[in-house]
């Protein structure tokens, strides 16, 4: 942090590598910790009967929203807000349609239940 704040000053253009792969970095390490949470997730899913694809699918939304929100900040750190929005707005809409099944299947059991 203070790395990048200090080359803010001097080469400014170089700020954005080292501000890009503090972020990649910090990713990795995120990422390392979600493979233990997604094990729990599963192990607890195969307890209570709940569909593997529906799970499968919430996984990939967070993973997709998380990408999404470390591809807005990045876009938001360089200055580029317009292209920063059209991601959120992309990843807010890919979301939305790998949510569907899952709707569809909260839809069924519901008629079922009536």
């Amino acid at each position: 942090m203070i790395l990048i704040i200090i080359l803010r000053q001097y080469k400014p253009e170089f700020s954005i590598y080292i501000s890009l792969i503090t972020g990649a970095l910090i990713l990795i390490l995120v990422f390392s910790k979600i493979s233990n949470i997604i094990e729990l997730i599963n192990n607890l899913s195969n307890k209570i009967s709940i569909h593997q694809e529906f799970i499968s699918l919430l996984i990939k939304i967070t993973g997709i929203a998380i990408l999404t929100e470390f591809s807005v900040s990045t876009c938001k750190d360089s200055g580029e807000s317009a292209i920063a929005n059209k991601i959120d707005m992309g990843g807010k809409v890919i979301m939305v349609s790998m949510s569907i099944p899952i709707l569809a299947g909260l839809l069924e059991t519901l008629i079922k239940i009536i």
